[in-house]
């Protein structure tokens, strides 16, 4: 899978000083799993055979960085290029360190289809 974690131009100045850039993000499958982290501020192991739905979401994003409540995620460097994940079981994730439960992951990449169909892909 060739993608990795989008951000747009203006959001470099405030993520990269707070180690959150793209040298510190990733968005990688190995082993049978999903791999995204933020920098210091996000990151999650989610096994593919827990995505039950992966597709482009397109609703208005209008907040940037690794935010969510109540098992819903957006980690983001960019409003576009957003793959919504549905995870079933939940999994968990970890932000500023502290474990959170994680049901749904937005999360915007610069090859949401590369994404969507190495999450779908079945053996």
């Amino acid at each position: 899978m060739a993608t990795e974690l989008r951000y747009e131009r203006w959001f470099l100045p405030f993520s990269v000083p707070l180690g959150m850039g793209p040298k510190q993000s990733k968005v990688r499958i190995e082993d049978d799993t999903l791999h995204v982290k933020f920098g210091w501020g996000f990151r999650t192991a989610v096994p593919l055979s827990s995505i039950t739905k992966a597709e482009e979401n397109h609703d208005r994003v209008y907040s940037w960085g690794a935010h969510g409540w109540r098992g819903r995620w957006l980690v983001n460097g960019s409003s576009k290029g957003i793959v919504e994940l549905t995870i079933d079981p939940a999994t968990t994730a970890h932000v500023l360190g502290v474990p959170v439960n994680l049901s749904t992951l937005w999360v915007s990449v610069t090859e949401p289809e590369a994404l969507i169909e190495a999450c779908t892909a079945k053996a």
